[in-house]
């Protein structure tokens, strides 16, 4: 096939002229964006879910699955988001109760001594 742009001979089945970028396939276009939405974003998935159980395994898997959502359309941008706020939140509360536990752990070693 021709592009009607450029005239350059083109691939058959490319969606956009490589030499001028110009739509040459309408239909190719199409197919090719219909097959990114269907995608499932499979990373805010598991970093959803893990966020209740593994707090830092489920943040990075969600900062990747939030990247990736870019790609598939905003397809899981909303479940890794979730994925990030949940994790967060886990892993500042464990830290204030490893400060508070470590503090009394010292304060009540200072006083028996």
């Amino acid at each position: 096939m021709f592009c009607t742009n450029c005239g350059k001979e083109i691939n058959d089945n490319a969606a956009i002229c490589p030499y001028c970028g110009v739509v040459a396939n309408k239909t190719a276009l199409s197919n090719a964006s219909n097959s990114n939405s269907n995608q499932s974003n499979t990373m805010a998935i598991v970093g959803f879910i893990f966020s209740f159980f593994f707090a830092l395994v489920g943040l990075i898997c969600s900062i990747i699955g939030f990247k990736k959502a870019a790609e598939l359309g905003g397809n899981g941008k909303g479940l890794a988001l979730a994925g990030i706020i949940i994790s967060s939140i886990s892993i500042i509360i464990t830290i204030i109760v490893f400060i508070v536990v470590i503090g009394g752990a010292l304060a009540f070693a200072g006083s028996v001594a």
